[in-house]
């Protein structure tokens, strides 16, 4: 019976805007292959892509553009998604994948490894580590010897973001020097030592396999736990489901490239302005709008004051701030 009534709360989600979005996400990749220190016209890069080309523009586009533009389709896909599972699991329209201390965990992991002096890939791990360290911290902390709320849980992920940024600061001061060039660029995000782009692609398809049938379930869970467990929902269970996956996600987010904030902030909220909330829409425009805007994002880091490169982190920040502001000044309206 409860199932029968969820089913019936939204029709069937139109796929045009997704198909919008796919196209965007095509354009910004192509675009990410033809600029750089070396700019590429349609038809050379047409012609690398077809298998043909100078020497140069094939090494320029298949083995450093490309690897380069879908690890940052992938790492923006995942906070974008992310940040739209937060804020469901939240019931709070400016959540994101940051909020919980996720970020902080893995940077003062991964600023020790760093000081340690292990290479990238160590450095790589030991973020992910701390990610999910700082996760079950959050979490235990927050359920304690009974259930925890989305209150409760915002309240300790707060808490835990300032301890680790305490300990982000102490790292740096006493850092030395030669080190603080590479742990600042990796604090802002950078996604020039990204490496294989595969595992974050492979992911972010994956988490939208797991929270695309669920898409139903989650539209009566975004109106309260209450009015979901009267319908049927088990609402615990997948609040957990939630909390462990975008803490996964955002794990491999960080882990690839560093803190990139604002990417699952704007994007779902943004969506859910111009498409509404039925998440079976939102969740898949959120992996390619987030996808799309890391791209395009750090295209322009790399072209903005080229053959310099800025971490895609800071282009992130002035596209976020303002927005932040303006969704801020919206939702008190």
């Amino acid at each position: 019976m409860g199932g029968a009534r969820v089913s019936r709360l939204f029709g069937r989600p139109a796929l045009g805007p997704l198909a919008c979005l796919a196209m965007a996400a095509l354009l910004a990749q192509l675009t990410a292959l033809a600029l750089g220190s070396v700019s590429l016209g349609p038809g050379e890069l047409l012609d690398v892509l077809a298998g043909g080309g100078e020497a140069l523009h094939r090494t320029l586009v298949l083995e450093l553009r490309l690897p380069r533009a879908l690890a940052a389709f992938g790492t923006g896909a995942l906070l974008a998604l992310a940040g739209a599972l937060m804020q469901i699991l939240l019931r709070n329209p400016l959540a994101d994948p940051y909020v919980l201390g996720l970020s902080g965990g893995a940077s003062v992991a991964a600023l020790l490894a760093m000081l340690a002096g292990l290479g990238a890939t160590l450095v790589g791990g030991a973020a992910f580590a701390g990610a999910l360290a700082s996760t079950l911290i959050v979490f235990g902390l927050a359920h304690g010897g009974g259930s925890w709320t989305p209150t409760r849980l915002l309240l300790t992920g707060v808490v835990m973001a300032s301890g680790w940024g305490a300990m982000i600061t102490f790292l740096l001061a006493v850092s030395p020097v030669e080190r603080l060039p590479g742990m600042l660029y990796w604090l802002m995000g950078d996604l020039a030592y990204a490496g294989s782009p595969w595992p974050v692609l492979a992911t972010a398809a994956a988490g939208l396999a797991v929270v695309l049938p669920l898409g139903r379930t989650l539209n009566v869970l975004a109106r309260g736990g209450l009015q979901a467990a009267a319908l049927g929902v088990a609402v615990r269970p997948l609040e957990w489901t939630l909390y462990l996956l975008a803490s996964f996600i955002t794990a491999m987010a960080v882990t690839t490239a560093g803190s990139v904030g604002f990417v699952g902030l704007m994007v779902p909220h943004m969506l859910r302005l111009r498409l509404g909330n039925d998440q079976r829409l939102i969740l898949p425009a959120s992996l390619l709008a987030g996808g799309t805007l890391l791209t395009l994002a750090d295209t322009l880091a790399r072209t903005l004051i080229a053959p310099q490169q800025l971490p895609v982190g800071v282009i992130t920040a002035l596209i976020g701030v303002p927005t932040f502001l303006y969704l801020l000044q919206r939702s008190q309206r």
